[in-house]
Parts: C-alpha cells; structure tokens; sequence
C-alpha cells in the first residue's frame, strides 16, 4: 500500500517508516522542513512538504494514498486546548476527502486514566481529564467506520521508549534530575506509567494499516504500570543520582502527570490484532544507558 504518514520524521514516526517499509509498503512522509525532508528520504520515503496546518496539502496527500496514518501533534502543554484544535481540524479535513473510500486512516491519541484500575481499550477519558480533548478528537475520528473509512485509534502510553529517545516525558524526568541534583517522583511514587518500546509501537501502527477492523481502539501497552517511584530509581541508577520524592512543583509540568495513577493493558489488542511487545521493558532501556544524555 501507499500510506500516507503524518508525524514521519518524529520519534514514533522514525519507526514506523521503516517497519512500514520493510513489509513492502511505499510511504509518503509529511516533512515540515529541509532536515526532516532529507530525514525521510534517507529513510527510503518519499516526501509531502507542509505542516499540519496545511490541510489541502494534508487532504491531497490522503487522496493519493491507499492509507494514512496521523502521528503528528503538537506536544505543547503551554496551550494544549489549541494543539488538541489542531488535531481535530485535521482529522476533520482527513475525514472530507475518505469518507466512502474504504482506506485504512489510522489515528494518534493517548491511553485514559481509569481509577482504581488499568485502563482498556473500552475505556474514556473523563471530561474533566486532560486526555478528555484527545478521547473527543478520537470519537470524531471514529465515527467515520460508519461513513466508509477503515479508521481505527492507536492509543499511546505515557512513555514511549528506546534507544534515542530526547523528547519523551522520561527524556525530560532525566534531564530534570541532572538539573535538581535528584531523580524525583512525587509523595510515595505509587503512581504509575504505562508504556512500550517505540518499535513495538510502530509493529501495532502497521498491524492497523493493514488489517485493523473499522470502528477499532488500540492499546501500544507493554508496561502495563511501572510505579513512578520505580522509574526514578532507575534513572538514579542510570545517572549516578540519588532517588526520592521531590515537590510536584520541582517537575514542571510533568509533576501533575507524576502524581496521576494511569496503568492501561492491550488484552483486547492482543485478540483483535494478534500483537504481542517483544522488545524491552522501559526499566530496562533506562538501564541499558538510553537516558544518560
């Protein structure tokens, strides 16, 4: 298939372009600028140059596909209510030029919180959460099973790890440790995190492309729920820093996420798709170095 891929030269995009590619699949990658452009084309991808702004471009490129799949996203948690506008009005355009087509449109978003227990892929997001914009821009896009698309969401977990990770929220736990002298969780650290290895999450995100059931939410979850306090220890560990709790303040914005229970499984994603993770757990990465620098 042509599979048109938002978000390509991004972390999660940098690996699903090659596993995408490695299964016989000719991709376009949305490229913003020369450096992910040149990114993509040493890749093996082709390139689509615009933004996520730019929705006819956006629009033009789902109509010379056979799929598309949209990872980007604006990660500003300075004004996260017009990154989550942007990904509607997106999704929105997406949806004008695929409905009646057939084509696989795979979607981007988060796993919820669910009190008390981990989160399913039956699970929402409740309307007074952070994740409450994303589950709305997720609703819209899968209302389209019903207008002729193939559509289907994957669902990310907090961290989405390996090797070359700088951006992530555990990228940025280390650096906020290097700077404080500590690596930091908040109160006891029983809080936990989701997540899985960023190649495991690019074999789900072809899975999708290729044969996920119209109507279908995801799970990316290998880690169901690694305790904060866990993760701190690592990254101690890994950085020669002490570990312990720390003011939710001294995390930035990371410190209400620090202190928000969040576990998810994939059991469902499992049976529906067959998908297994099979690369490392994220202690394990942090571990092995990846988050040294």
């Amino acid at each position: 298939m042509r599979v048109f891929v938002t978000g390509a030269s991004g972390w999660v995009g940098s690996a699903v372009v090659p596993e995408l590619l490695a299964a016989g699949h000719e991709v376009l990658g949305l490229a913003r600028s020369d450096a992910s452009a040149l990114k993509l084309e040493a890749a093996g991808a082709s390139t689509v140059r615009g933004g996520l702004d730019d929705l006819k471009v956006l629009q033009d490129a789902a109509r010379s596909a056979d799929a598309v799949v949209h990872l980007a996203f604006r990660h500003d948690f300075s004004d996260f209510a017009a990154a989550v506008a942007g990904d509607a009005e997106a999704v929105a355009a997406f949806g004008e030029v695929l409905k009646g087509t057939g084509k696989a449109f795979v979607v981007t978003s988060g796993t919820p919180p669910v009190p008390g227990r981990p989160a399913t892929e039956q699970d929402k997001a409740a309307p007074d959460t952070m994740a409450a914009g994303r589950e709305a821009v997720s609703d819209a896009a899968l209302a389209l099973a019903r207008e002729g698309v193939r559509v289907s969401v994957v669902r990310l977990p907090r961290s989405v790890h390996g090797d070359g990770d700088s951006h992530g929220f555990v990228a940025r736990l280390a650096g906020i440790a290097v700077e404080n002298g500590v690596a930091g969780y908040v109160a006891d650290g029983s809080a936990r995190w989701p997540a899985v290895h960023v190649r495991d999450a690019a074999h789900l995100y072809r899975l999708a492309v290729e044969s996920a059931p119209a109507g279908s939410v995801l799970h990316a979850v290998g880690d169901v729920g690694l305790p904060l306090r866990e993760i701190a220890e690592a990254l101690g560990r890994s950085l020669g820093l002490p570990a312990g709790p720390v003011d939710a303040g001294s995390l930035g914005f990371l410190g209400g996420l620090a202190s928000i229970d969040q576990p998810a499984t994939a059991a469902l994603t499992h049976s529906v798709l067959g998908w297994e993770p099979r690369h490392p757990g994220l202690i394990a990465d942090i571990d092995a170095g990846f988050y040294r620098s």
